[in-house]
């Protein structure tokens, strides 16, 4: 894809009305006409057909793990007592040498992260994160693995190495290797060059733990990653296990693992604040024996079912075709269905779709996917409620069956000139800084670099009147955010919003810079200088 095409994408969002503040998101989707608790304090819930996603709540967790909640919050317990007998308890249900359960799967990882840089030395433990004079302070992340879940490994003050190769991995290591994390993925699957296997007999010599972090995936039993050579495995509640949403778990390493657990709250040091009450923690001890007796099969059968009816329902309507794909490892391990149309003959676009159905209710939290010749939404089952396949199928029939206008191909012709070197201050929710805007304009369209806090990134841009958007992406190992400036420009200057993803809005305002210099003359010496 190149340039122009890129920035083409920036025109499926309105110029108003698209990127909304919290305020007016939530004006313009309330409805009192149901009752339920989220709108009680004005919240629109969200039928999620897109699977277990921690900004929509996760995953919906099991009655057996309500029942266990509530039956533990009407009592105490010691807690350190009370992390042994979960502990003895996983290892049985799991066959696993030892559990733990702390709050969600990144304070799970920043536990067992801490109990690899101090090996269970509480005097160590208190110093975190500074490691002045530690032994163990760095971890190895294969390129493959950085993500922005390492933040919770980063959180603990380690020096992050990051590798390309085996033969980088082995180098690497030195008498200060604290672990290896990795992320479950294709690439670190069993017969990839640089899979876990291949990382554990690069480890296992040397005695270096790794971190296998399986958050979103099915739980297996034994646990598969421990016997494919991990230490540790950690996964999340609130996903495929159906735990609570603020719960993660841990299975392997025993030594290790109680290491782990003096990390964690009630407990002073760094893990203070990650605190996992005693009703979490029973109610995910709950979740893993729920799991060895649920009926995955049925479970499997009803979700095939629900997309049956909406594949019957949306290829009604003509020119629509669905296809369902299933899925080839264990995470996020559901069908899927996907929904396609020519984006012209529908004059509709499957990003269009999606936000439609994001923004009015009843809101349905779907995945899109586009090109010039097709358009798509996908449908994931696994966390969606019985009956709410009616209403996702009526959703979608509605909106691809509406009339519409052809889908727009021209722009308006600009009429601003923004080439030029442009001074943005920016007003976060608590703070401003100042950015620099270097912009080229050709016609409609934008390029130029975007001067952040730190770093530096290219941008892309698009004009229509007096419309501005211009996306620049930050990446650094691990992390990305988006900053999709929209507003509007006259009069050598710019207004607006700034989109940032999950981080969500700015509002910015921009100069255009004007220079005012002597001009004169300049001469070039015939030779080197005579003098200094």
């Amino acid at each position: 894809m190149n340039r122009r095409e890129i920035i083409k994408s920036l025109s499926v969002l309105p110029f108003t009305g698209g990127l909304l503040y919290q305020d007016e998101l939530l004006g313009s989707t309330v409805s009192a006409t149901q009752d339920n608790i989220y709108r009680s304090i004005g919240v629109e819930p969200v039928i999620n057909c897109r699977g277990t996603f921690t900004i929509i709540g996760g995953s919906i967790e099991r009655p057996q793990v309500l029942e266990a909640q509530e039956a533990a919050s009407g009592q105490f317990v010691q807690y350190d007592e009370l992390a042994y007998g979960i502990g003895k308890r996983l290892a049985e249900i799991t066959k696993s040498e030892w559990g733990m359960v702390a709050a969600g799967c990144a304070a799970a990882m920043k536990h067992f992260t801490a109990a690899c840089v101090t090996g269970g030395n509480p005097e160590k433990l208190i110093r975190i994160p500074d490691l002045s004079g530690f032994d163990k302070f760095e971890v190895i992340i294969p390129r493959h693995s950085r993500n922005s879940y390492d933040h919770a490994v980063r959180n603990i003050g380690v020096k992050v190495i990051t590798v390309e190769t085996p033969e980088e991995m082995r180098q690497a290591i030195s008498k200060h290797t604290a672990m290896i994390y990795m992320i479950t993925s294709p690439r670190s699957a069993t017969g990839q060059p640089f899979s876990l296997e291949v990382m554990a007999e690069i480890a296992k010599p040397h005695n270096i733990p790794i971190l296998v972090d399986a958050a979103a995936e099915d739980l297996t039993i034994p646990p598969v990653h421990l016997a494919r050579g991990g230490t540790v495995v950690a996964y999340s509640g609130g996903k495929a296990i159906c735990g609570p949403q603020c719960a993660g778990l841990l299975l392997g390493d025993k030594k290790l693992l109680q290491s782990a657990w003096q990390a964690s709250s009630p407990h002073h040091g760094p893990g203070r604040d990650n605190k996992v009450g005693k009703e979490e923690m029973m109610g995910m001890l709950a979740a893993v024996e729920a799991w060895t007796t649920r009926d995955h099969q049925k479970e499997w059968d009803t979700w095939v079912e629900w997309l049956d009816y909406i594949t019957k329902q949306v290829t009604k309507v003509k020119g629509v075709t669905t296809e369902v794909k299933q899925p080839r490892d264990l995470n996020n391990r559901a069908p899927m269905l996907v929904i396609k149309w020519d984006p012209q003959k529908m004059r509709i676009t499957g990003e269009q779709v999606a936000e439609d159905c994001a923004r009015k209710p009843p809101r349905l939290a779907i995945g899109s996917q586009d090109n010039e010749q097709e358009a798509s939404v996908n449908v994931t089952p696994n966390q969606m409620q019985a009956g709410q396949e009616k209403i996702v199928a009526e959703r979608l029939v509605k909106l691809l069956k509406a009339k519409r206008s052809p889908l727009k191909k021209e722009l308006k012709a600009p009429e601003v000139d923004l080439t030029g070197h442009w001074q943005v201050d920016i007003e976060f929710f608590s703070s401003t800084s100042t950015h620099t805007l270097y912009l080229q304009q050709d016609g409609n369209w934008l390029q130029g670099t975007h001067q952040g806090d730190f770093d530096s990134r290219e941008v892309l841009g698009m004009v229509e009147g007096k419309q501005v958007k211009i996306r620049s992406g930050l990446h650094i190992p691990g992390d990305h955010v988006t900053f999709l400036f929209h507003g509007t420009a006259e009069n050598g200057s710019m207004k607006g919003s700034v989109f940032l993803g999950e981080y969500l809005n700015a509002k910015f305002k921009a100069t255009k810079a004007t220079y005012s210099v002597k001009r004169k003359n300049i001469s070039v010496p015939g030779g080197p200088p005579l003098a200094t």
